[in-house]
């Protein structure tokens, strides 16, 4: 039962502080408990990494240092299909997925090798259990006929896929709304305060009053966190994305590097960049990801960009997510990652019956924040 607010505030179950694709996922999930869900927004001038990513629902690779993440990763990616679904028949909107395998493209044989030993690695640390092959160029020729002469080979792995983030950020969104869901857009919030068994959550358009409240504001999390008793060591990696014209389909599978949307663009990317809160593009970097996509598929020379974008990544010291409960502020939770996407039905589903329940069977223990004081 959320306590009644002091006068003048509005109230909720809870409060998502972030209405991107981590905050949104998060406060869907919650609403499957019974909650009474607010997101709170800071609007279209938030530094939103949920309109610059890639789209890809990623496994082979993540994790290589962390095998809770590898398992987190792939765990999110076997959910995918039903959530997919549950969108689709709930909002008519279908987010494109597709899980049919992706291929890392690698233009040496040193890079190939040095793929191969840390797959190779992580199925070690996965008992065996960690399917993926590396393929020679004669091979990736099987999957993609007009790939270029300069690719030495690729890795493959069957559970990787991609769909449409903006569709699903636009599902997840009407879903949440059609279910009495607020967003409120009124600005960054300004404070969070522990008042008895409530959180006072001050906003520039007013305050909110709740049991629970959930910090998934991106970048936005490192003001954030003290707040509650926690800490959020999060920084921004700047990635740039180009997209080329509509062309035939030629890109059955997605790629580390290249992807074919379901609308026939093409997506190329992959940059980081370390640049402060700078969003921009540059020529350089735009020039450098142009020239590994021509060489990758040469068809791609003679094919016009029609727009292009930078982005920030959500990134901790170590690249891994940090999930983790307040122990000073019961009923607070902080939740970072930069992989929205990949982990999107981790975070509507597991980790959101956690937040509504705090029984789970995620190894959570190995993202608190505190391994970054060590």
């Amino acid at each position: 039962m959320t306590p009644r607010p002091p006068n003048g505030s509005r109230s909720a179950d809870a409060c998502v502080i972030g209405g991107g694709l981590v905050g949104i996922a998060i406060a869907l999930g919650l609403q499957r408990h019974g909650l009474d869900v607010a997101v709170l927004d800071e609007g279209d001038i938030a530094l939103r990494a949920s309109r610059g990513n890639f789209g890809l629902v990623w496994v082979q690779g993540k994790g290589d240092t962390q095998p809770a993440y590898a398992s987190i990763t792939r765990r999110s990616a076997r959910l995918w299909p039903d959530l997919a679904r549950r969108l689709r028949e709930q909002t008519g909107i279908d987010v494109q997925l597709q899980q049919r395998g992706g291929l890392y493209l690698c233009l040496t044989e040193d890079e190939l090798e040095a793929r191969r030993q840390m797959l190779a690695k992580m199925r070690d640390a996965a008992g065996g259990d960690y399917p993926h092959e590396t393929l020679d160029l004669a091979q990736v020729r099987d999957y993609f006929p007009d790939i270029g002469d300069e690719v030495a080979g690729a890795t493959w792995c069957p559970e990787d896929g991609h769909l449409n983030p903006l569709l699903l950020l636009r599902a997840l969104t009407q879903r949440f709304r059609d279910q009495g869901g607020v967003i409120d857009n009124g600005g960054r919030v300004q404070g969070i305060e522990r008042q008895g068994e409530a959180f006072r959550v001050t906003t520039p358009s007013g305050d909110w009053s709740c049991a629970k409240v959930v910090l998934a504001a991106g970048l936005g999390n490192r003001e954030l966190a003290p707040m509650v008793g926690l800490s959020a060591p999060v920084f921004p990696n700047r990635g740039q994305v180009l997209i080329a014209e509509r062309v035939r389909p030629f890109l059955h599978y997605p790629t580390g590097h290249v992807r074919q949307t379901g609308e026939g663009t093409v997506q190329i990317g992959d940059s980081k960049e370390d640049v402060g809160f700078d969003s921009g593009t540059s020529t350089d970097v735009m020039a450098h990801i142009a020239h590994r996509a021509v060489r990758l598929f040469p068809l791609l020379r003679d094919v016009r960009m029609v727009r292009a974008w930078g982005a920030l990544r959500v990134m901790t010291p170590d690249g891994y997510p940090v999930y983790q409960a307040s122990r000073e502020c019961p009923g607070a939770y902080l939740v970072t990652c930069h992989s929205g996407v990949t982990l999107g039905a981790l975070h509507e589903g597991p980790l959101a019956d956690w937040i509504a329940g705090d029984d789970t069977d995620l190894p959570l223990e190995e993202f608190h924040a505190q391994r970054f004081a060590l």
